[in-house]
């Protein structure tokens, strides 16, 4: 494991982790719900804020797999890596234009943004088996969300001080402070990505000769990395319990402020419960990092995906802001744990030179969740009324995900994956 690199790949966590606190979580669906939406029905705005995650999330499942593969194919991950994370900053800066009543804006914004943030994860998520080795990749990672958690909760701390207390930044009111946070996060996200595209240099493969076009030979590697799956029993296995229990945590994490809203808690109170959450996590990520070490990754995971079934059922009945800080704690003692072993697990089980196409499918996993949950409960919240109801359906995703989390053998995965590994890079150069 070389200290540069890994540096330099956790650093742009802790950039673009400013995307996840303050647009996703915090401050956009809280703008979102108030100004973009005014004079729209209550219900129906937090229903447009779930529809609207769920179509940035489902373009890039549908394309993480494709790009993948044509990115492993001509070593180019730092191509795409830098090409939707600029999306990510630019769309993130111009939310600083939408006015009141303009939520259709907001959400092309907003899908564009999910979009940058999202694939662009596809390709630094595949970067993990580069800059560690199989021993470290549990801590790397772990590292990876720790970060994440340290800067996306500095930036959110700074804008709630910019939104709460505008006089300090020379603004004229609230919402103008909001406008700021939202240029702060495509400023904060790009100066920290800069290490990554600068100090890691991607492998290069031995040439292949092109007698193809690029999105032919996508859907030829994606096609064959469909059947190869199949051998990978016990990767395929993870591949449905994640997308399971992550369906539940991506949709606590996408619908949580503008549930808290919807059931009557204040602005103010939502954001400093999210900034708790942040900067809990940051010591709890780094115990499920040490905690993997000493019990393994799966057991230390199934532990986290337990407490969340707890998480849920307290949401269920949560009324006041105090109950919002307290579930707020527990969120952050897990969810970062839960998200990085799911990655380093996943990461252990991949065939060398496969990464970015094999990650495309681990975040088709992610992105299929991520558009069902919000779905589900904007669906569920608009037929019934109340958004509580929503809440329950995430208790089934997190039991059937522990359940099939049980079935997987890790070291099998990784044995399959290294007996795999040559016969498959002999396959994809004849291909």
């Amino acid at each position: 494991m070389k200290k540069k690199p890994v540096m330099s790949w956790v650093m742009y966590d802790f950039g673009n982790s400013a995307f996840a606190t303050t647009i996703m979580a915090a401050v956009l669906p809280i703008f979102y719900y108030d100004v973009a939406a005014k004079g729209v029905n209550q219900s129906l705005a937090a229903s447009y804020w779930g529809y609207s995650q769920s179509i940035a999330v489902l373009l890039v499942a549908v394309l993480a797999p494709l790009l993948g593969a044509i990115s492993d194919y001509t070593s180019s991950k730092k191509k795409f890596l830098m090409f939707f994370a600029f999306l990510g900053m630019i769309a993130s800066s111009m939310l600083a234009l939408v006015g009141e009543g303009d939520y259709l804006l907001a959400s092309l914004l907003l899908i564009i943004g999910t979009i940058g943030f999202s694939g662009g994860n596809v390709f630094y998520d595949a970067f993990l088996p580069e800059v560690s080795d199989r021993q470290s990749i549990d801590k790397v990672s772990s590292w990876g969300f720790a970060f994440g958690y340290i800067g996306g909760g500095i930036l959110l701390a700074i804008n709630l001080l910019m939104i709460m207390k505008y006089e300090w930044f020379g603004l004229p009111d609230t919402l103008a402070g909001t406008r700021l946070a939202f240029i702060s996060v495509g400023i904060w996200w790009l100066v920290f990505s800069i290490p990554l595209f600068t100090n890691i240099k991607e492998s290069r493969k031995q040439k292949v000769i092109r007698t193809k076009s690029y999105p032919v030979i996508g859907f030829r590697r994606v096609k064959q990395t469909f059947k190869e799956i199949r051998q990978f029993k016990h990767l395929l296995v993870f591949l449905l319990a994640f997308w399971l229990f992550n369906d539940g945590i991506s949709t606590i994490i996408k619908m949580a402020t503008i549930y808290g809203r919807d059931i009557g808690i204040d602005s103010s109170s939502l954001i400093i419960a999210l900034l708790i959450t942040q900067f809990v996590g940051i010591p709890f990520t780094f115990f499920f990092g040490f905690l993997a070490e000493r019990i393994s990754a799966k057991k230390a995971l199934t532990l986290s995906l337990y407490v969340y079934l707890v998480i849920v059922g307290l949401g269920y009945f949560m009324t006041s802001a105090l109950h919002f800080y307290l579930l707020a704690i527990c969120v952050g003692m897990v969810q970062g744990g839960a998200q990085s072993l799911s990655r380093s697990i996943f990461g252990k089980m991949v065939p060398n030179d496969r990464h970015a196409e094999y990650f495309g499918f681990y975040n088709i996993s992610a992105k299929f969740s991520a558009v069902f949950g919000p779905f589900v409960f904007a669906l569920v919240g608009q037929l019934t009324g109340s958004s509580r109801i929503g809440i329950l359906s995430l208790i089934f995703f997190f039991i059937v995900g522990i359940i099939l989390l049980k079935i997987v053998n890790v070291e099998e995965g990784e044995r399959q994956a290294v007996e795999q590994t040559n016969h498959l890079h002999e396959t994809v150069i004849e291909t």
